[in-house]
């Protein structure tokens, strides 16, 4: 979705790992911007204003303009970034140029609204399967999200991806038959597992029967042979 933001950048000369730390050192992201039939330009960022476009309500699909000091001024988008594990610091951003008359490939986030009635009245679990669905559009025609109404929604029904509004020159371009959300019942679930339990119990006891059986012969051979030999009493001697 196009909105009305300009980023200010600026050309690097240099790269690498060490310039890259001087950067963030002066308050700087590394960045580099590629597409349209264009080489790539190395560049510095604000990583406060990415951060900005990147917490706001159409994302990474926001689509911006870019000036770079001395050069080119032209639509992008976030194509890819990465932040550090822990200090969360915004390490570095690819920019792709924007070209507003070709098709692009966008996945777009998916907003689940209202209470299903299979958790409601019957007691269901509603599970989200794929939170972002790719689709194919003109770049004005990237919607902000998808808002999946899940109120009339019973225990094992689903919306699949075909159930999707598409708009404009949106075309859908994930499985239609992928599952966005669904509603599962628990009492099947807890059904199968207790009577998964039950045919997981028997084998045991029948094995610890038999075993116990088959230990019975076993004793009582052991016992034959270790039970000494009666000798015969001696004939009493003639006085």
């Amino acid at each position: 979705m196009r909105k009305d933001i300009t980023l200010v950048a600026e050309p690097r000369t240099s790269r690498g790992k060490n310039e890259a730390r001087r950067l963030r050192v002066k308050g700087f992201t590394p960045a580099i911007m590629y597409g349209a039939e264009k080489g790539p330009i190395a560049l510095a960022v604000s990583p406060k204003e990415v951060n900005k476009i990147l917490r706001s309500n159409t994302g990474h699909n926001t689509i911006f303009n870019l000036s770079v000091k001395d050069g080119e001024n032209t639509p992008v988008m976030i194509i890819d970034w990465e932040h550090h594990p822990i200090k969360e610091h915004l390490l570095h951003i690819d920019l792709k140029r924007i070209d507003p008359t070709k098709r692009i490939l966008v996945k777009i986030p998916v907003h689940i609204i209202g209470d299903a009635r299979g958790v409601k009245i019957q007691g269901g679990l509603l599970e989200v399967a794929n939170r972002e669905v790719e689709v194919e559009c003109l770049p004005d025609d990237i919607p902000e999200a998808f808002n999946v109404d899940v109120s009339d929604l019973g225990i094992n029904q689903a919306v699949r991806a075909s159930a999707l509004p598409m708009s404009g020159s949106m075309k859908l371009t994930a499985p239609p038959e992928t599952v966005i959300v669904h509603v599962v019942s628990l009492k099947a679930d807890t059904a199968a597992v207790e009577e998964g339990a039950d045919k997981t119990a028997e084998p045991e006891v029948l094995k610890k029967g038999k075993k116990e059986d088959a230990a019975a012969p076993a004793a009582a051979g052991d016992a034959k042979k270790t039970a000494a030999p009666t000798k015969a009493a001696a004939p009493a001697k003639k006085k």
